[in-house]
């Protein structure tokens, strides 16, 4: 290895496995995008690839917070708070905060043959609830058999940051459903994987411990505290690595570009500015009312997204007398991995194809985005 090579891998956080580029599974697992804009209180995707999955009579918000664990390189976390409780959780409730993961991007798991390997989740936590909690791990059906587990961990010192690691074994609990045919990860671009911090687990979706099940739903343990149990309780992630091995190796700091792109495969958006913010959209007139424009995206997406977009929109001819507001769109048009065509009307009737329209975002709250996510 050459001095640059070394260099670079010492600085992604490499060692002591040094030239394993890309070993961590998840994506944003320090928690520095969050794109959407939070704080967060519905169930849905949060910070960049995190999805919190709430079905109690309690309520949680979840946020980007500065709040990290010292002597680390991390800078953000991702903290859950509880704002309504609910002390008694019923068999068929739960909460829980989930990343997906494309199953293409697990081939060197080699889940599905006798050559299953082992992995390890390695995490910073905090919280003000001690106590036992579960981490949930789905291998998708793909072509085969969904299979999961739960495996308990241990908060053992309130409001203190604290370091942990799960050993993922192909044949927890003795089984050997994941090293038969069955347990493959289809590898495509599709949800093979997907890993759960739980915080409340009712009855109906409690599993043994560390043992492999087919199945859904295993999301916890009997032994799983309930973190929804008082409206002071707080939880807090960062650091979160999933790496195919038998023992962890130091968290791998991508560059901050590098992990973005990763972001921008699942998720785009464009904000609005202080007042006016053109989109920087070429667009075209059709007929009528109706025009149309034509996005290339910053980053392939994962798949076909879909569109949402919040504020008002005004549009004008390229140097023209004056902007009038949208009526109706944008809504999205023809769509491909790379580029999309967005539809959108003005009040005004123009003639076909005779001019250019520029589309702006009058207020600095609004948004155009895409979502691909999994």
């Amino acid at each position: 290895m050459g001095i640059l090579t070394r260099t670079i891998a010492n600085n992604l956080g490499e060692n002591p496995n040094p030239g394993v580029n890309f070993r961590n599974f998840i994506i944003n697992g320090k928690m520095i995008f969050d794109r959407r804009g939070g704080p967060y209180t519905s169930n849905g995707y949060t910070l960049d690839r995190w999805t919190m999955d709430e079905s109690t009579d309690g309520a949680v918000t979840v946020s980007q917070s500065g709040d990290v664990p010292a002597g680390t390189n991390f800078s953000s976390a991702l903290k859950i708070d509880v704002t309504t409780a609910d002390a008694s959780i019923g068999a068929a409730q739960y909460c829980g905060l989930t990343q997906f993961i494309e199953g293409q991007n697990m081939v060197t798991a080699n889940y599905g043959t006798s050559d299953a390997e082992n992995m390890m989740l390695s995490f910073w936590v905090k919280s003000n609830k001690t106590g036992i909690y579960c981490v949930r791990f789905v291998k998708e059906a793909g072509d085969g058999t969904r299979y999961e587990t739960p495996i308990e961990y241990t908060i053992s010192a309130s409001n203190t940051w604290e370091k942990k690691t799960i050993s993922l074994s192909p044949t927890a609990g003795g089984t050997a459903l994941i090293t038969a045919s069955a347990g493959a990860i289809k590898k495509n671009a599709n949800a093979g994987f997907r890993i759960m911090f739980s915080h409340a687990v009712g009855s109906n979706y409690q599993a043994t411990n560390n043992t492999w099940v087919a199945g859904s739903d295993k999301m916890g343990t009997s032994n799983s505290v309930n973190l929804l149990d008082s409206d002071s309780n707080e939880w807090y992630l960062t650091g979160v690595q999933l790496e195919v091995g038998s023992s962890t190796t130091s968290f791998e700091h991508l560059p901050e570009d590098v992990e973005l792109n990763r972001c921008l495969r699942y998720y785009f958006k464009v904000q609005g500015g202080p007042s006016q913010n053109y989109m920087n959209f070429g667009m075209t007139s059709t007929n009528g009312t109706n025009s149309i424009m034509f996005m290339h995206f910053p980053q392939m997406l994962r798949g076909n997204a879909t569109i949402s977009s919040n504020g008002t929109f005004s549009s004008n001819v390229p140097y023209g007398a004056g902007y009038e507001n949208t009526s109706a769109g944008p809504s999205l048009g023809d769509m491909g991995p790379n580029m999309c065509r967005i539809d959108f009307t003005t009040p005004t009737s123009h003639a076909a194809g005779l001019n250019g329209r520029i589309l702006l975002l009058n207020d600095g709250t609004g948004y155009i985005d895409f979502d691909a996510e999994l």
